[in-house]
């Protein structure tokens, strides 16, 4: 027992220092990164994971992304969702639609635990103090299908596991690849999983911050910094005519410049653009969400209020397109990282590799991308 411990415990930190891919001198785009190169650069921004990985068939989790540590129920903000392919089960989206706010934490988790994320959200939620006398809760939880790794039918994901997540949501750095919603996802062939990345726009457009963290289970051509990787691994879907590139991806975008839901929905269409360029098809099985909030507490919109219109100066639709290329650039290294983070892992009777790291950089090397 104390060896399985010991070894699961290293598995974890391994995971937790994973090198990313600009550490191997991948720069993707032309923006700077914040500091952690994270969705938690985005100040006030929470990530919390619940990794479950369990005998020869559980693997899987949930991951947590908090927009502010408040209560979020009682001083939401406002949000967007934008359908890049609808094949999924994302659970909360037409309040969100419908009101343009978000009201409760972001949960990922596999296909078959929705009902579990958004029961463990909505407990949680209605545990808040102040929150006492609610009776209605949008829980927005979305997914990916990991049975490929995992015994998804078993439905091993609890509600405890969905608070647990919650209230484990820490500032600073994000455990990517083999953790929490990304634990048992396959990306490009390759083992996937979660991944971040950041964005400053530059002072004199704004000086706003961008984050994206994706959950990453789908396929395509992979493409890293314009490479045609993939080709050159010569892993690709349909190849020999009969390989699927089915699968999702799970897209949340934070920033605190003061969007409203109508931009917040435009920044949401631009992360597709981001998963384009990894070479993401968004096939026909694939379920392709982008949820997209505004951290700005100037938009916050308060549960109960005698004022009879919302406080904030929106930005100005003129000053969007930093946002735009900002939003686009962390979506795209985000996915990137979630693949040279994870780790090659078996379960449920399969094995899938991680991305080979040294073939690939030796072909970023002969494509001039790392110098």
């Amino acid at each position: 027992m104390k060896v399985l411990l010991s070894f699961i415990l290293l598995f974890f930190s391994t995971a937790s220092f994973a090198q990313k891919a600009r550490d191997y001198g991948v720069e993707i785009g032309v923006m700077k990164t914040g500091k952690l190169n994270s969705i938690t650069d985005v100040d006030g921004v929470k990530v919390g994971h619940t990794t479950r990985v369990e005998g020869t068939t559980i693997r899987t989790g949930v991951t947590a992304i908090l927009p502010h540590s408040g209560n979020i129920f009682q001083q939401k903000v406002p949000a967007a969702i934008y359908i890049g392919n609808g094949f999924g089960k994302l659970a909360g989206i037409s309040q969100v639609q419908e009101l343009g706010n978000l009201e409760t934490p972001i949960i990922l988790t596999n296909t078959l635990s929705v009902p579990m994320g958004i029961q463990g959200t909505v407990k949680y939620t209605l545990g808040l103090e102040g929150n006492e006398n609610v009776r209605s809760v949008n829980a927005v939880v979305g997914e990916t299908n990991d049975g490929g790794l995992n015994d998804i039918r078993g439905m091993h994901i609890s509600e405890s596991d969905v608070i647990k997540a919650i209230e484990s949501a820490t500032t600073g750095q994000v455990q990517e690849g083999n953790v929490g919603a990304g634990t048992g996802t396959i990306a490009f062939g390759y083992k996937g999983g979660i991944g971040t990345s950041s964005r400053l726009v530059p002072k004199s457009l704004g000086g706003y911050t961008v984050g994206v963290l994706v959950q990453t289970n789908f396929g395509g051509v992979l493409t890293i910094a314009g490479v045609p990787v993939g080709k050159e691994l010569n892993k690709y879907p349909f190849k020999n005519a009969i390989e699927k590139s089915d699968g999702s991806c799970m897209m949340v975008v934070l920033t605190n410049a003061p969007l409203d839901a109508r931009q917040l929905e435009r920044i949401a269409k631009r992360a597709m653009m981001g998963l384009a360029k990894t070479g993401g098809i968004a096939s026909n099985g694939s379920g392709d969400y982008v949820i997209a909030a505004s951290t700005a507490e100037s938009m916050r919109i308060p549960y109960q209020t005698r004022n009879t219109t919302d406080n904030g100066g929106v930005l100005r639709n003129d000053e969007m397109s930093a946002l735009f290329m900002a939003t686009i650039e962390a979506t795209e290294e985000a996915i990137i990282n979630s693949l040279f983070t994870a780790q090659t892992m078996t379960g449920n009777g399969r094995t899938v590799e991680s991305i080979p790291l040294n073939r690939v950089i030796s072909i970023l090397k002969s494509y001039g991308v790392i110098r």
